[in-house]
């Protein structure tokens, strides 16, 4: 038998992932279980058990694949020392949900609610949860450290205080566009530069 290629597993593994975003956005995470997933893959049970053991495991491959996008963007904002603006970093996140959502084959951020829904009775999908946005949270901290050490915000500003504020803008943005819609992202953008407003550094 023919030895099967990395690329094909790994494409068999998205088709498997985007089948499952179909299915969790239709029907929620509660009403749908593997056997829609299996279904709507058009795979052997056999072939979807090979990946994914669970739907649990199907949403943590889901929140990486997000993450791991979202996480890109942030790498490249501070893969050097310099010291981005605080607004700057919201709209790099904020861009950043809208890029995911733009190659994503379901609404993203519908996904996204049901996974916090879902942590509230499930505690694998809690710590899934817990950990994707501890992450993002973490990239804001360290963006209001810098601002701090550089002079752009002030000295006395907690950075884990500052960073918490910052990550709420991004998720605020999340929320709106799902729950009430018509968010612009440059709109929004705009706004966010407007509430905190560009700062003289040293």
């Amino acid at each position: 038998m023919p030895k099967v290629s990395e690329a094909h597993l790994a494409a068999r593994r998205e088709q498997i992932i985007d089948a499952a975003m179909r299915r969790f956005v239709e029907n929620g995470f509660q009403a749908t279980g593997m056997a829609d997933v299996i279904a709507a893959t058009g795979l052997s049970a056999g072939a979807v058990y090979r990946y994914f053991k669970s739907k649990d495991d199907l949403i943590e491959a889901i929140v990486d694949r997000v993450l791991g996008h979202i996480s890109e963007r942030f790498g490249a904002l501070l893969a050097s020392e310099s010291i981005p603006e605080p607004a700057t970093a919201v709209s790099a996140g904020v861009r950043a949900f809208e890029s995911v959502v733009a190659q994503a084959p379901v609404d993203v951020g519908r996904l996204a609610i049901q996974a916090w829904a879902e942590s509230l009775r499930n505690d694998r999908v809690a710590e899934i949860v817990a950990h994707a946005y501890a992450t993002i949270r973490g990239y804001y901290v360290e963006v209001a450290r810098r601002a701090v050490e550089g002079g752009i915000a002030s000295e006395d500003t907690d950075p884990q205080e500052l960073g918490a504020a910052l990550y709420s803008l991004m998720a605020g943005f999340l929320l709106q566009r799902v729950l009430i819609g018509e968010v612009e992202v440059e709109a929004y953008v705009r706004g966010v530069h407007a509430l905190i407003g560009p700062t003289d550094g040293p």
